[in-house]
């Protein structure tokens, strides 16, 4: 199999559906694509038929192309990330991984085109966060849930409205930015450095005023990460993590105990905006984001310094903190279902808290006169209790 037979296969497999985020390689799966949260068969050359091993292994050996440290990679770590680029028609970020004997690889399709904040839908504190001039900022979420577009959408207002230098350092590199009034210098893991802690340490030899760091996957990271913050830099990173708290927990968790206190000092002073998201089924269909922000102020850091107790948490500081530009996910969820963006089945599935939703949106529907139960015709018994 040469590349132009998989450049045509992938260009085959973006065609087949809309809105395809991923394309999916797996042995005895035929091949697939994701398309509005949903994994769908691909037809290809008339037929749809199961992968098996030698196709799978082959398409990877491709998309690899003889590059030693992914092969390398891919055989010592079992797994490995590149960039593919299908000439005139789209990006991807590739995972290519083993399972048992077998390989299966993960296409995630890359925009070409620079997201901004209004056109995403994208929560307006946003652009308060491009105008910060130094700290730490977390976009946190799982994999897939749209933490790289809000970065790209932050990175771009900075690009609109501030001459500064901006240093990426990521694993692949996903949006290009263009130079306007910023300088961009966007590096890629394994071609430009070799781990994020030593990019990072290089890059603030590099005279930057924002970097963005793909993902804190170690101490060392978060640590050299802590220090560019301290000193001026404006540092825009990623987690796995899936609310504020468990963000600030997950930092603490990777010291050691009795370092514990001093990350503690030093997150509460650099610590900037905590922004989590996920991702929802969209009436009509499509997808929507729906966002969890908590930003600094003098409850937050007195939190981060001493941590959680009752009645003093950081779901409680978000939810009192709207005038601040904070919001939790049920607060969020409420306003999309007024907005009619998603259904109330969806709204209390993807609560952090469903009876908070669930009274929410009672109050929309009582206020749209619209009923708030499926009970109905009830009665005074009024034969209860009496002799017959």
């Amino acid at each position: 199999m040469k590349k132009q037979e998989i450049d045509h296969i992938l260009g085959k497999m973006l065609d087949a559906h809309r809105e395809v985020s991923d394309l999916n390689f797996t042995v005895g799966k035929p091949m697939q694509v994701e398309s509005a949260g949903e994994l769908v068969p691909v037809e290809v050359r008339g037929h749809i038929k199961p992968l098996t091993p030698f196709q799978t292994e082959v398409i990877a050996l491709n998309l690899i192309n003889q590059d030693r440290r992914l092969t390398e990679g891919l055989l010592t770590a079992g797994s490995c990330d590149l960039s593919y680029a299908l000439p005139g028609k789209a990006r991807f970020r590739v995972n290519i991984f083993s399972q048992g004997t077998n390989f299966s690889i993960i296409c995630r399709k890359l925009e070409s085109k620079i997201p901004t904040i209004e056109e995403r839908g994208l929560p307006k504190v946003l652009h308060q966060i491009a105008k910060e001039k130094n700290g730490i900022v977390f976009v946190t979420g799982a994999t897939g849930s749209g933490k790289t577009t809000s970065l790209a959408a932050v990175l771009d207002a900075i690009n609109e409205t501030r001459s500064v230098h901006v240093v990426t350092l990521e694993d692949p590199v996903e949006y290009q930015h263009p130079h306007k009034k910023a300088t961009f210098n966007q590096r890629e893991l394994g071609l430009d450095f070799d781990s994020f802690s030593h990019g990072l340490r290089a890059a603030l030899r590099q005279a930057p005023k924002v970097i963005l760091v793909g993902e804190m996957r170690d101490r060392d990271t978060v640590e050299i990460g802590l220090t560019a913050a301290e000193t001026g830099h404006l540092v825009l990173t990623t987690l796995h993590t899936i609310d504020a708290g468990s963000t600030i927990n997950r930092i603490l968790g990777m010291f050691p105990r009795e370092d514990e206190q001093q990350i503690r000092i030093r997150l509460a002073d650099c610590l900037r905006w905590v922004v989590c998201q996920r991702l929802l089924p969209k009436v009509g269909g499509s997808r929507v984001a729906t966002f969890e922000i908590m930003g600094t102020s003098l409850r937050v850091k007195d939190v981060v310094l001493n941590g959680e107790s009752e009645g003093r948490t950081y779901h409680d500081i978000m939810e009192t903190g709207n005038a601040f530009g904070m919001i939790t996910f049920d607060q969020h969820l409420v306003s999309l279902y007024e907005q009619g963006l998603i259904t109330q089945e969806t709204a209390i599935a993807y609560a952090s808290h469903r009876g908070n939703v669930g009274r929410g949106i009672d109050m929309i529907k009582s206020a749209r006169g619209e009923a708030t139960t499926d009970i109905g015709k009830l009665e005074i018994d009024r034969t209860y209790n009496k002799m017959i």
